[in-house]
Protein backbone atom coordinates (compact mmCIF):
# COMPACT_ATOMS: atom_id res chain seq x y z
CA UNK A 1 0.00 0.00 0.00
CA UNK A 2 1.27 3.52 -0.73
CA UNK A 3 1.24 6.26 1.57
CA UNK A 4 0.35 9.54 0.12
CA UNK A 5 3.08 12.29 1.32
CA UNK A 6 1.76 14.57 3.63
CA UNK A 7 1.01 18.18 2.69
CA UNK A 8 3.70 19.20 5.25
CA UNK A 9 5.74 16.99 3.42
CA UNK A 10 5.10 17.96 0.24
CA UNK A 11 3.33 21.56 -0.41
CA UNK A 12 5.43 23.74 2.55
CA UNK A 13 9.25 22.91 1.17
CA UNK A 14 7.79 23.90 -2.57
CA UNK A 15 6.42 26.76 -0.77
CA UNK A 16 9.36 27.96 0.91
CA UNK A 17 11.85 27.37 -1.88
CA UNK A 18 9.41 29.26 -4.68
CA UNK A 19 10.86 32.66 -3.73
CA UNK A 20 14.83 31.35 -4.37
CA UNK A 21 13.65 32.34 -8.40
CA UNK A 22 13.62 36.27 -7.47
CA UNK A 23 16.38 38.73 -6.58
CA UNK A 24 13.26 40.83 -5.59
CA UNK A 25 10.01 40.87 -3.91
CA UNK A 26 6.92 42.67 -4.43
CA UNK A 27 6.04 45.16 -0.93
CA UNK A 28 2.48 46.01 -0.10
CA UNK A 29 2.58 48.96 2.86
CA UNK A 30 -0.07 51.06 4.03
CA UNK A 31 -0.18 54.52 5.44
CA UNK A 32 -1.00 56.31 8.85
CA UNK A 33 -3.71 56.85 7.02
CA UNK A 34 -4.18 53.38 5.68
CA UNK A 35 -3.79 54.10 2.13
CA UNK A 36 -1.80 51.62 -0.13
CA UNK A 37 1.66 51.77 -2.22
CA UNK A 38 2.95 48.93 -3.97
CA UNK A 39 6.25 48.58 -4.46
CA UNK A 40 9.44 46.05 -4.86
CA UNK A 41 13.20 45.65 -3.09
CA UNK A 42 16.12 43.13 -3.42
CA UNK A 43 16.14 41.04 -0.58
CA UNK A 44 17.94 38.51 1.30
CA UNK A 45 15.82 35.95 2.97
CA UNK A 46 17.15 33.75 5.62
CA UNK A 47 15.75 31.01 8.33
CA UNK A 48 14.92 34.69 10.45
CA UNK A 49 12.51 36.04 7.14
CA UNK A 50 13.06 38.30 4.70
CA UNK A 51 15.74 41.49 4.91
CA UNK A 52 14.93 44.65 2.47
CA UNK A 53 17.54 47.52 2.54
CA UNK A 54 15.40 50.77 1.76
CA UNK A 55 15.84 54.01 1.25
CA UNK A 56 13.82 56.85 3.84
CA UNK A 57 12.97 58.68 0.60
CA UNK A 58 10.35 55.76 -0.54
CA UNK A 59 6.92 55.82 0.65
CA UNK A 60 7.06 51.79 1.54
CA UNK A 61 10.03 52.82 4.49
CA UNK A 62 8.06 55.61 5.92
CA UNK A 63 4.80 53.16 5.55
CA UNK A 64 6.94 50.44 7.62
CA UNK A 65 7.94 52.51 10.39
CA UNK A 66 4.45 53.88 11.08
CA UNK A 67 2.79 50.51 10.58
CA UNK A 68 5.20 47.58 10.77
CA UNK A 69 3.13 45.40 8.44
CA UNK A 70 3.74 44.25 4.80
CA UNK A 71 2.30 41.93 2.74
CA UNK A 72 5.08 40.13 0.27
CA UNK A 73 4.70 38.80 -3.17
CA UNK A 74 6.55 35.97 -5.06
CA UNK A 75 4.66 35.67 -8.36
CA UNK A 76 5.36 33.45 -11.34
CA UNK A 77 6.30 35.23 -14.38
CA UNK A 78 3.42 35.86 -17.19
CA UNK A 79 5.74 34.35 -19.66
CA UNK A 80 6.33 30.89 -18.09
CA UNK A 81 2.54 30.43 -16.38
CA UNK A 82 0.65 27.52 -18.02
CA UNK A 83 -2.51 30.29 -17.82
CA UNK A 84 -2.55 33.87 -17.00
CA UNK A 85 -5.16 33.02 -14.35
CA UNK A 86 -3.47 30.29 -12.92
CA UNK A 87 0.16 31.61 -12.28
CA UNK A 88 2.10 30.38 -9.08
CA UNK A 89 2.52 32.63 -6.36
CA UNK A 90 3.65 33.17 -2.94
CA UNK A 91 1.79 35.61 -0.80
CA UNK A 92 3.61 36.26 2.78
CA UNK A 93 1.75 38.81 5.63
CA UNK A 94 4.51 40.25 7.75
CA UNK A 95 5.69 41.95 10.80
CA UNK A 96 8.22 44.14 9.76
CA UNK A 97 10.91 45.51 12.23
CA UNK A 98 13.94 47.50 11.56
CA UNK A 99 17.16 45.92 12.58
CA UNK A 100 19.74 48.59 13.85
CA UNK A 101 22.94 50.04 11.58
CA UNK A 102 25.93 48.25 12.86
CA UNK A 103 24.83 45.87 14.97
CA UNK A 104 26.12 42.68 14.27
CA UNK A 105 22.97 41.18 12.92
CA UNK A 106 23.23 44.25 10.18
CA UNK A 107 26.30 43.15 9.22
CA UNK A 108 25.87 40.14 8.72
CA UNK A 109 23.11 40.53 6.11
CA UNK A 110 24.74 43.63 4.72
CA UNK A 111 27.15 41.14 4.06
CA UNK A 112 24.75 38.79 2.34
CA UNK A 113 23.81 41.75 0.24
CA UNK A 114 26.76 42.14 -1.32
CA UNK A 115 27.37 38.85 -2.15
CA UNK A 116 23.86 37.85 -4.04
CA UNK A 117 23.29 41.92 -4.79
CA UNK A 118 26.83 42.61 -6.41
CA UNK A 119 29.90 45.37 -5.84
CA UNK A 120 27.02 47.92 -5.80
CA UNK A 121 26.21 47.20 -2.50
CA UNK A 122 29.15 48.73 -1.06
CA UNK A 123 27.78 52.15 -2.32
CA UNK A 124 24.88 51.80 -1.30
CA UNK A 125 25.87 50.38 2.55
CA UNK A 126 27.06 53.83 3.36
CA UNK A 127 23.86 55.80 2.82
CA UNK A 128 22.65 56.66 6.18
CA UNK A 129 19.08 57.55 4.41
CA UNK A 130 18.89 53.50 3.84
CA UNK A 131 17.47 51.32 6.61
CA UNK A 132 17.30 47.47 6.76
CA UNK A 133 14.07 45.77 7.69
CA UNK A 134 13.53 42.30 8.34
CA UNK A 135 9.72 40.73 7.15
CA UNK A 136 9.17 38.35 9.31
CA UNK A 137 6.04 36.11 7.68
CA UNK A 138 3.34 35.33 10.23
CA UNK A 139 0.76 33.66 7.25
CA UNK A 140 1.18 32.74 3.78
CA UNK A 141 -0.66 32.01 0.64
CA UNK A 142 0.78 29.17 -2.06
CA UNK A 143 -1.00 29.01 -5.15
CA UNK A 144 0.27 26.10 -7.13
CA UNK A 145 -2.23 26.23 -10.01
CA UNK A 146 -5.98 26.18 -10.46
CA UNK A 147 -7.69 24.77 -7.23
CA UNK A 148 -4.15 24.42 -5.62
CA UNK A 149 -4.31 27.34 -3.19
CA UNK A 150 -2.46 26.38 0.41
CA UNK A 151 -2.79 28.73 3.52
CA UNK A 152 0.71 28.45 5.96
CA UNK A 153 0.46 29.58 9.16
CA UNK A 154 1.59 28.69 12.96
CA UNK A 155 5.26 28.17 14.08
CA UNK A 156 7.36 28.42 10.77
CA UNK A 157 4.50 28.27 8.79
CA UNK A 158 4.51 24.30 9.60
CA UNK A 159 0.53 24.39 9.48
CA UNK A 160 -1.08 23.74 6.18
CA UNK A 161 -4.78 24.28 4.93
CA UNK A 162 -5.45 23.18 1.46
CA UNK A 163 -8.32 25.94 0.64
CA UNK A 164 -11.05 24.47 -0.71
CA UNK A 165 -13.71 25.64 1.38
CA UNK A 166 -15.82 27.26 -1.12
CA UNK A 167 -14.66 26.81 -4.50
CA UNK A 168 -15.56 28.63 -7.59
CA UNK A 169 -18.99 29.15 -8.39
CA UNK A 170 -19.63 28.88 -12.62
CA UNK A 171 -22.89 30.61 -13.63
CA UNK A 172 -23.28 28.52 -16.66
CA UNK A 173 -22.58 24.75 -17.89
CA UNK A 174 -19.75 26.68 -20.56
CA UNK A 175 -18.09 28.12 -17.28
CA UNK A 176 -18.21 25.03 -15.72
CA UNK A 177 -16.56 23.19 -18.80
CA UNK A 178 -13.93 26.50 -19.04
CA UNK A 179 -13.19 26.03 -15.21
CA UNK A 180 -12.38 22.33 -15.42
CA UNK A 181 -10.39 22.59 -18.24
CA UNK A 182 -8.51 25.56 -16.81
CA UNK A 183 -8.01 23.36 -13.89
CA UNK A 184 -6.44 20.24 -16.26
CA UNK A 185 -3.29 22.77 -16.77
CA UNK A 186 -2.42 23.29 -14.06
Amino acid sequence: MNEQPSLTEVILPEALKFHRAFQSLLLATADAAGNPNASYAPYVADADGYYIYISELAAHTGNLRCRAVASVLFIEDERDAKHLFGRKRLTLDCRAEPVERGTLAWTAIMDRFAEMHGSFMATLRDLQDFQLFRLNPVMAVYVRGFAQAYELSGEQLQQIRHINDRGHRPGSAAAETALAGAEELS
